[in-house]
């Protein structure tokens, strides 16, 4: 089976206490919500106590035109993906030895916070030595659920191919979407939420070498993925484009929608794999918000305890859209868990949709 080897982040240098953030808001929606110190009880109540960015506040307080936002999200996807795969294939926690550019078959690379054609992963294969051969797989759109997304088409790439190795990079600049004249409380919402962040995954067929360069007793490989999507529901959460850029989409229902469909929907892929939520020892789940990890609680019936380290990482990063689900996997693999537990993988999107993937530590 396709299996997840190593795993590492790129984290922006601007770190924002939650209580700064609070604060700016407060000085750019003051004006437009009388009851705005209710509203910013929202970054109290998310649990959130930092998050990074690319750029400091007082960046934000400026406008800038949809082609300034743009140009600094190409240069920081760059340098923050480049740091990312570096990371990857230079990592003594999960790697017997170093893996080299010129190795990896192909690269998934996952964004929806900014726009690149050439796309990102061809400009970082000019500044890193891959192969000229390495074929480049973009996905663009996904949200939240791409990081997720990503890894299940890497699985099924290494299926095809059960020699490679695959790189899965989301780099996501949520800050620079920042639309500072937009005073919806969507926008609100999402200002106390998201973040930036960047991480790299390695995936290696089943006949990849696994055993010279996996240095984890046992790592997650992929069983099963699910890929699904609700008829008629495109306006919970997405994108607005406009003149001056991407305007946040974002329905106050999305809690109890994910209760209402997300049980139904994991219990019927866990049938399919002879499974039930009970066998599950591990649920890695994108951490959307706070409201959102109580909902997996509610509709799944799994214990707090199972939600623990996407708030951790929720707490420490914020909502850092398709690269979030990364972090937390990444806390599950240094724990080192036993041959033979299951996780699942769970992350919700635009859409809307979710994607699920089934792991098993070999």
């Amino acid at each position: 089976m396709p299996t997840i080897i190593s795993i590492a982040e790129a984290i922006p240098n601007h770190k924002v206490e939650q209580h700064q953030a609070m604060q700016f808001a407060r000085e750019i929606f003051s004006e437009s919500f009388k009851d705005i110190e209710r509203l910013l009880k929202a970054f109290q109540n998310g649990q959130i106590q930092k998050r990074h960015f690319v750029k400091d506040l007082e960046w934000f307080k400026k406008d800038w035109t949809f082609e300034e936002k743009n140009h600094e999200y190409i240069d920081a996807a760059i340098s923050l993906g480049k740091e990312a795969i570096v990371n990857c294939l230079h990592n003594e926690t999960f790697l017997k030895r170093d893996i080299s550019c010129e190795e990896i078959d192909a690269i998934f690379f996952i964004s929806t916070t900014g726009l690149a054609t050439p796309s990102i992963e061809a400009r970082i294969m000019n500044q890193l030595p891959f192969s000229q051969n390495t074929k480049r797989i973009p996905i663009w759109g996904l949200g939240c659920a791409g990081g997720a997304s990503g890894l299940a088409r890497a699985y099924e790439y290494c299926l095809a191919y059960p020699y490679a190795k695959v790189l899965v990079l989301s780099v996501e600049l949520c800050s620079l979407t920042f639309q500072r004249n937009d005073l919806s409380k969507s926008n609100l919402i999402g200002t106390s939420l998201f973040a930036d962040g960047a991480a790299c995954v390695l995936v290696c067929g089943e006949h990849a070498e696994r055993g010279t360069i996996q240095k984890q007793a046992a790592s997650p490989s992929v069983v099963a993925v699910q890929s699904t999507l609700m008829p008629d529901s495109l306006d919970v959460m997405g994108w607005e484009v406009k003149n001056n850029g991407l305007y946040v989409v974002f329905s106050r229902d999305i809690p109890s929608i994910v209760e209402n469909w997300l049980k139904p929907n994991v219990s019927a892929f866990l049938d399919e794999n002879k499974l039930e939520i009970s066998d599950l020892a591990h649920f890695i789940a994108h951490p959307g918000g706070k409201k959102v990890l109580d909902a997996y609680v509610n509709a799944l019936g799994i214990s707090p305890s199972m939600n623990q380290i996407s708030l951790d990482v929720l707490k420490e990063y914020g909502n850092m859209s398709s690269a979030t689900i990364f972090y937390v996997l990444k806390r599950f693999m240094e724990l080192g868990r036993p041959q033979g537990e299951y996780g699942l993988g769970a992350a919700l999107g635009p859409g809307f949709s979710s994607e699920l993937l089934l792991m098993r530590w070999e």
